[in-house]
């Protein structure tokens, strides 16, 4: 799987990648990583790739040129690239997408900057577009990252150990239930007793109800659709 960061700011990425779980599947080959500027295109004798927005507004603007210059050349050179835009508009991510993009070749993550990108290159561009969060942000590397990070963990391979997938969060609409590890007591607080015991099957039939409760209480919303699905 290759990852390309279309970003005017390529070294806030590549730290994040430079250590743990994904720099060992960088070094195995198993993902690729890496980076077009779009200030390399622009044909602004001073390399200028922002301006003022039409019909006013605060803040800058990515103009298109370089970024859509950026762009072409990717898709000349990869066909099978598919291009993700972030963006507060766009729609929320989800794990369901991260499994889905899994499954793709090349996937593109332009990460936009100032006050966002000209809706026209991502009219003309984009093959989905994502939201991270409600919450704004001073450029989509963040967002950007985090889209490479969950879909790199669904690729085989990435993760040590791969069975670990079956029982994460979001994983049929549940949280994952509470982990515990050594000493079975700590700060008065003891491991759940079964746990103790290798009854697996009672263990699992526990983590379950637990996990029922935890998304109930954190996240109704989720706890409705397991519930509507069980």
């Amino acid at each position: 799987m290759r990852f390309t960061f279309v970003t005017l700011f390529p070294e806030i990425v590549k730290g994040y990648f430079e250590a743990s779980i994904l720099s060992r599947a960088i070094e195995s080959g198993t993902i690729e990583i890496d980076y077009e500027n779009p200030r390399d295109y622009s044909t602004n004798r001073y390399r200028k790739v922002d301006d003022a927005m039409v019909g006013g507004g605060a803040g800058m603007l990515m103009t298109p040129q370089p970024l859509h210059d950026t762009l072409t050349k990717i898709e000349k050179e990869s066909p099978e690239a598919h291009f993700l835009f972030l963006s507060p508009v766009g729609k929320p991510f989800r794990q369901n997408d991260a499994v889905r993009l899994s499954e793709k070749s090349h996937i593109v993550l332009v990460a936009g900057r100032y006050e966002g990108i000209d809706e026209r290159v991502m009219e003309i561009h984009a093959d989905e577009i994502f939201s991270t969060g409600d919450f704004i942000l001073t450029g989509g590397e963040l967002p950007a990252m985090t889209i490479c990070d969950a879909v790199s963990r669904n690729i085989d391979g990435v993760l040590g150990n791969s069975d670990s997938l079956l029982v994460e969060s979001y994983e049929n609409h549940l949280l994952e239930a509470p982990s515990f590890t050594k000493p079975d007591l700590f700060e008065g607080k003891r491991v759940v007793s079964e746990f103790l015991k290798g009854n697996h099957s009672k263990i699992a039939a526990i983590k379950s109800k637990m996990a029922l409760c935890k998304t109930k209480y954190f996240r109704p919303d989720l706890y409705s659709k397991a519930k509507a699905n069980s």
